[in-house]
Order: C-alpha cells, then structure tokens, then sequence
C-alpha cells in the first residue's frame, strides 16, 4: 500500500544554512563493548561486517585475525523459513547492504538485498524481523536506514526512489511514502542535521522527514550536485558531523553538508580516492577508513575479496569471497 506523497515546499537556502550552523550534536563517540546472548560473542568495535553474494550471507568476521578463513566467522546470517522468512526468501541471493543500528534499547543488523528483501533484524539472534518487506524485486534495493520514529527508510537504484516504510506500524507494514531519485544508491539518518540524506546518479539530497509514524511525509531541503556521476555509498565521517563520505563511479569524496563542497583533500586520499570503491567507512574509534573495490577476476564483477583498510594500510581476504560492501559493525547514527 502506498501513502500519498506530499506536496514539496521548497525551502530557502537561507533557511538551510541557519538549520545546518545550528546543529548540536556532538561527534561521534565510541561505543563500549556490550555482552550479547549466549552462543554470540560481544560486539567488538574493530569488527567487520561484510555482505558476502558467494554465500549469499551477511558476515561479522573478526579484524584481528591475520587471515580471514570461513572459521573466522563470528556471526552470519541469511533469511530462511526456520527464522521467519518463509515469504521472503525468494527475495534473497545477491546481498548488497549491512549496517548496525539500535533502537529501543535493541540492537538490529539492516539489510537489503538487490532481489528486494529489505529487512531489520534481531541481532545477534537473527530471528525473526522488526521489520521486513519485499520492496521489489525488479528495483534493485540498496541501501536502508532505520530512523528514530522506527519507520525505516530504504533506496532502490533501478526503481530511482526513496521510500519511507511504515515500520513503527508492524513488523510486515507496506505501506510507504516515495520520492522519486535516479539512481538512488545510499541513505543515512543524520543526528547533527536531522536530515535524511540520499544519494543517487548525478546529486546528494538531504530530506526532512515529517508527518507522524503511520503517515510519514518527505520534503527536499537541500541538493547539492555531484562533481563526478554515478554516486555509490554514502555514510557519515566520525568526529566531523559537519562532512559525508560520498563515492562516485569514479572518485571518493567528503562532503559539506553546509557548503556543498566536495573535498578531496582528507586524511588518506592519497589511497582512498580512486574508481570503483562500492563501500567506505571510518572506524569511530581509530580512525582507519575501510574500503571495498572492484576486483578484477572476481567471479562477481562488482565484488572484490580483499577488504583494505587505510591509515594505517592493512587488508583482510575472505577466499573465494564475492564481497559487495564491507562496514566496521558498530553504529555510526548513535
């Protein structure tokens, strides 16, 4: 079921600029280890999430080991009957999205899978969902982020849309309010703004989110053009609320939320800023920015099985992997 979309007021930039210089959030802080149930070991900051397509599974594997094997699992997960997803798993074979979030109190793995799944996810105990929808198996889904009211908000590149579902609403709740974006690729709920930014073929939008739970509304605010097309992945920078990662076909770039302006000039550019990175992401905790890029002769041709880190450089291979995204698995939108 979809809602019906809101009008879009356009705002001035006059209006943006005072909401962006007023944010008061602070940087991103550490989150401290927490004990998780039995048979699941804690969360570890220094963790990595990877989406893995030759298994078809979303992977927790530790960053401490010297070389990753299959044993070096330390958490998996993928939709089956036995956990609740009888209805969706046909959704499910090319897993391109994996981020840890929280919410009341609860700790929930977000995926999306380019064959439609998009789901919330107990973690560790992967059973069951918070939420969860076949959002369209012809609109490749790629990202998704669960906001503070508990709808959830989710990109689909072939379909060219932004939708917020009505999660807080129930656990299979479809109905949704859309926004059209070509190529929407990346989406990220940001404390500091209180923005939900977007990124699709040829722009960065920052959305406000309105309306009440079960019938949410969608405004543009801002839009800043890209400097280079097809934009990718998108995440916050830990430590500097005022900047987003942005990647493109071609190029990795910070950006101004405020200014619009795409720096190219940041701690590790030297390595980071270069074609075909699907993923990037900075660990709160020590600054090292992790990356995945296309691999030549890998069977997936937009997967890689090396996972490198920068600042300091360092690399973690998963044999025969076909890694789409890789992610430090800690929560950056707390």
């Amino acid at each position: 079921m979809r809602l019906p979309v809101p009008h879009l007021s356009v705002l001035t930039i006059v209006s943006t600029i005072i909401a962006l210089t007023t944010a008061t959030a602070a940087p991103a802080t550490a989150q401290p280890a927490s004990t998780v149930s039995a048979g699941a070991t804690s969360i570890n900051p220094y963790d990595i999430v990877v989406t893995d397509q030759a298994s078809d599974q979303i992977i927790v594997l530790d960053d401490d080991a010297a070389g990753w094997t299959r044993r070096s699992q330390k958490w998996h997960w993928k939709p089956t009957a036995a956990q609740g997803f009888s209805d969706l798993t046909d959704n499910w074979g090319l897993p391109d999205e994996a981020k840890l979030r929280h919410h009341d109190g609860h700790r929930y793995l977000l995926t999306t899978d380019s064959y439609g799944l998009a789901a919330v996810v107990p973690y560790p105990s992967g059973k069951g969902s918070y939420w969860a929808a076949d959002v369209g198996r012809a609109d490749n889904a790629h990202s998704i982020e669960l906001l503070p009211s508990g709808n959830v908000a989710v990109t689909a590149s072939t379909g060219g849309w932004v939708r917020i579902y009505t999660a807080s609403q129930g656990r299979r709740s479809d109905a949704y309010v859309q926004l059209p974006l070509a190529g929407a690729h990346g989406v990220v709920w940001d404390p500091a703004t209180q923005l939900l930014w977007t990124l699709g073929d040829h722009e960065v939008v920052g959305l406000r989110v309105g309306g009440t739970q079960a019938e949410p509304t969608l405004t543009r605010r801002i839009t800043h053009q890209l400097p280079s097309d097809w934009g990718h992945d998108l995440q916050l920078v830990p430590h500097r609320p005022d900047r987003l990662w942005v990647t493109t076909g071609t190029r990795v770039y910070q950006m101004s939320k405020l200014t619009g302006r795409f720096h190219s000039d940041y701690p590790g550019a030297e390595t980071v800023d270069t074609e075909g990175i699907k993923s990037v992401t900075t660990n709160p905790h020590t600054g090292q920015i992790l990356t995945t890029k296309t691999e030549p002769g890998n069977p997936c041709t937009w997967c890689t099985s090396t996972v490198r880190m920068h600042l300091p450089a360092d690399s973690r291979t998963l044999p025969d992997g076909e890694i789409y995204k890789a992610r430090w698995w800690v929560d950056y939108a707390r």
